[in-house]
């Protein structure tokens, strides 16, 4: 008998972590990016432009499917499911940031992230699925 399963929980890990690094190295990248523009405005002041905020929005909707994506093709094997997974992590991680940044934002913005993470994910997760 081969010792498959901890090569397997090891891939699925990675998988999972390669979408929310991706996810992270994207979204902050693309906030910088704005910031130094001065598109955004500074990072300790609150954003309320509503243009603004669904730009944020729109970008990361993006870089949350791609990262559910990249998370269903490494993945072993179940690629929705590690999608998935992504997408709790997602939740969590969202509704922290809404806890901690809430007064940086009118509170649907917060919210909306929490409500699409795991759909977005999910849809990534499709996506590969239909690749393999």
């Amino acid at each position: 008998m081969t010792n498959h399963a901890p090569r397997r929980i090891g891939m699925s890990i990675g998988a999972v972590l390669a979408g929310l690094v991706a996810i992270f190295v994207l979204s902050l990248g693309t906030d910088q990016l704005f910031h130094t523009l001065g598109v955004y405005p500074s990072w300790d002041q609150p954003m309320t432009d509503t243009g603004l905020l669904i730009l944020a929005f729109a970008y990361r909707c993006l870089y949350g499917v791609a990262g559910g994506y990249i998370a269903g093709r490494l993945a072993p094997r179940a690629p929705v499911a590690h999608a998935l997974v992504l997408g709790a992590i997602g939740v969590v991680l969202s509704t922290l940031g809404a806890i901690a940044m809430w007064e940086m934002s009118p509170p649907w913005y917060p919210l909306a992230l929490i409500a699409v993470s795991l759909p977005l994910s999910w849809a990534g997760g499709k996506l590969a699925a239909r690749q393999r």
